[in-house]
């Protein structure tokens, strides 16, 4: 929905990786100019699950996520050499 409307891509990075190291990575990538780089760290969350043998509690870690806006008028082609 954000590549429809706002021309906006979201990835998970590393958690050291800052904006221009990100905005490097992408435009090298997928040959595209980028506009802004917004990043934000998606905390953990704990994760239950209901089993034979009782209730299993687990954790997902938390990660990095960036949401990189291209300019006016580019695409990333994720789906294009397949």
């Amino acid at each position: 929905m954000l590549s429809e409307k706002g021309n906006k891509y979201s990835f998970v990075v590393s958690k050291d990786a800052n904006k221009i190291e990100i905005r490097k990575a992408v435009e090298d990538m997928y040959q595209v100019t980028v506009e802004s780089v917004n990043t934000m760290i998606m905390p953990a969350k704990e994760r239950n699950r209901t089993t034979r043998s009782g209730i299993l509690r687990g954790r997902k870690p938390a990660f990095k996520k960036a949401v990189v806006t291209l300019t006016q008028g580019e695409e990333i082609d994720f789906f294009g050499d397949i």
